[in-house]
Formats: structure tokens, C-alpha cells, sequence
């Protein structure tokens, strides 16, 4: 919050010397607007899902701001390759983010690399099934809520009872940031076990900010980003779902990436259980649904058989996946 100095005409005032940069606001007074810096200088991240995508970049971008980072997923190779890219000091650890004794683990090698654990970003997630919410069998379901919910609970467990818990007593709170969507916020057919996940991701952010405070829990819903995931659409009608953002453009992991440093710095020191919307402006956009054409192409093509099943249902997943996260489905 600016400071509001009293102008103390002809007389000295320490104060004001303390930035060159001052301007006059309230009539009497000085407003003395500190530069604001971004860092993560001494801090210690463990980010899961960090092979690639969102949360690669999350990684690479905490590294860069000066915390040490470990890398979390379930592929060493792929783990490596992405550190190999990254800029300032980074490790890897193999873990799948549904096993609560890999995530125990992670968080001990954490520690004991670096010497403890300052922010923890559950990114990790899973969606094997699409289709209707009572449609789902036993297995997809346990596995959605294993990975994209019961993970990220335990793994904070871990985190604040090896960690956080001791640091924070001591005054030196934490910092967790869960990766939810705008799926949690909204309804999509096809999507309804994954969004039930994200939902409980919103709710879990604000439950814990409330019980573990002073150490910090926010939430990230992001809307449609560009990775592997979303790349026929982004391919074959990217240019045209940008047109229908207020943004104009598609979201790219960096954007993402940059609210998590921001939300894990002591720039955000007074921010917790809220989780922030990052859609390009999707849930304000006016107009028609850009996601009508592309989803009716899909249909076309498997109707006509152009497309074999298994794919053009792929591409139906896809194409709704995308209109859910830009809220226009």
C-alpha cells in the first residue's frame, strides 16, 4: 500500500528520501510508491507435472526467478530433457502424483537436496474418461480422483508436516499453489468426473488457506492453454478461437507460469484462498460460440467416416475439452 508522508514544508523528512520517484496525491502529503520486484531468491519449489506444459513452465520460470527447483513426473527421461532446458538450479524426481508414499519421498529428496521446502505446486492431473458423469466405471473414476485430488491433499500433507509446519512456526510460512480449471467453476458435458476434481481443488484451496495460515494456499483455474493436448484445434482453428477473445489470442503456458511465480512471491504475501481465473477473458467474451464449427467438423468427419472411431471420439474429447476451458460450451 503506498505510504502517505505529511509534506512538511521547510522541514527535513527522512522519509522522502527514501525513493526519488515521488508525486504529489492527497493535498498535503506525498505518495511514496515502492518499486515492486518479483523473486524467489532463497526460496525451494517442488513442482509436480513438470515434464511439460504448464507445468514445465512453471518450473523453469520459478528457477529463473531464483528459487531452486525440483521437478516432478512420472518419467525420468522426460524429467531430464525438460531440466536440461532450464536456467538456474533445478533436480528431478520421478514420482506419479496418485502415490501418496512417491509423494512422501519426493518431498523428503526435496529437503535433503536442497534443504527444505518453501512452495509446493500441485499441477499434476489426469482425465481418462469422457462421456456422460453417471456413465463412468469404478476404475476411471478412482483414478481421476487419485491423481487430481487425493494426490494433491496428501502430498500437501507431506509438505506441511515435513516442511511448512515447522518453517511457518518459526515465521517463515509457505506457499502452496494448486492447479484447479475453469472446470471447476463451470458445467460441460463429457467432462463432469474431471470437473467434480477441479471443483473440490477450489473448495480444498480455500479450506486450506484457512486452516494452515500464515502459510499461503491459492488456486489457478486456468482456461484454454496451448499444449500438446489441445493441438488439432489449436492447429486447424486456433487463429479463428483467438479472434472470439477479448485478448485476441490463445493462452501459452508462460501466461500461466507467470501468475504462479507472482502468486509464490512475498509480493502476493497478502493473497490466499482465492483461486484466479486465466482465460483471456473467455467469461466475458460476447458474441457466438467459436466452438461450433470445430466440434461440428469433428462430428462431420466421423459420421462420414473420414475419421476411424477411436480418433474422431479423440477429437470430439478434445474439441469439447477446449470449448469447456474457454467457457463457451
Amino acid at each position: 500500500m503506498d505510504a502517505l508522508i505529511p509534506n512538511k514544508r521547510g522541514a527535513n523528512n527522512p522519509a522522502l528520501d527514501l525513493c526519488s520517484n515521488r508525486a504529489t496525491g492527497v493535498a498535503g502529503y506525498q505518495v511514496w510508491s515502492p518499486i515492486m520486484e518479483i523473486s524467489l531468491n532463497g526460496k525451494v519449489a517442488l513442482v509436480t507435472g513438470a515434464s511439460k506444459g504448464i507445468g514445465k513452465a512453471i518450473a523453469a520460470t520459478m528457477a529463473a526467478s531464483g528459487a531452486k527447483v525440483m521437478l516432478v513426473s512420472r518419467k525420468l527421461e522426460g524429467l531430464q530433457a525438460a531440466a536440461a532446458e532450464m536456467t538456474g538450479e533445478v533436480d528431478v524426481y520421478a514420482a506419479n502424483a496418485g502415490d501418496l508414499d512417491a509423494g512422501k519421498a519426493a518431498i523428503a529428496a526435496t529437503i535433503e537436496r536442497f534443504g527444505g521446502l518453501d512452495i509446493l505446486v500441485n499441477n499434476a492431473a489426469t482425465n481418462p474418461y469422457f462421456g456422460f458423469t453417471l456413465g463412468v466405471d469404478e476404475g476411471r473414476f478412482d483414478k481421476t480422483f487419485d491423481v487430481n485430488l487425493r494426490g494433491p491433499l496428501f502430498w500437501i500433507q507431506a509438505a506441511w508436516e515435513q516442511a511448512m509446519k515447522e518453517s511457518t512456526a518459526n515465521g517463515k510460512p509457505g506457499v502452496i499453489i494448486n492447479l484447479a480449471s475453469v472446470g471447476g467453476l463451470r458445467a460441460e458435458f463429457g467432462l463432469g468426473v474431471y470437473n467434480l476434481t477441479k471443483a473440490a481443488i477450489v473448495h480444498m484451496t480455500r479450506q486450506l488457506a484457512a486452516e494452515l495460515g500464515p502459510t499461503r494456499v491459492v488456486g489457478i483455474a486456468p482456461g484454454l492453454v496451448q499444449t500438446d493436448f489441445a493441438a488439432y484445434l489449436v492447429d486447424n482453428f486456433g487463429e479463428k478461437l483467438a479472434e472470439q477473445l477479448p485478448t485476441k489470442r490463445l493462452g501459452v503456458p508462460q501466461d500461466v507460469a507467470n501468475l504462479a511465480v507472482f502468486l509464490a512471491s512475498d509480493a502476493a504475501s497478502w493473497i490466499t484462498g482465492e483461486t484466479y481465473v486465466i482465460d483471456g477473458g473467455a467469461g466475458v467474451r460476447i458474441g457466438g460460440n467459436p466452438f461450433l464449427d470445430p466440434l461440428h467438423h469433428c462430428r462431420q468427419q466421423l459420421h462420414a467416416g473420414v475419421l476411424n472411431e477411436r480418433r474422431g471420439i479423440e477429437l470430439l474429447l478434445e474439441a469439447s475439452h477446449l470449448g469447456f476451458e474457454l467457457g463457451v460450451l
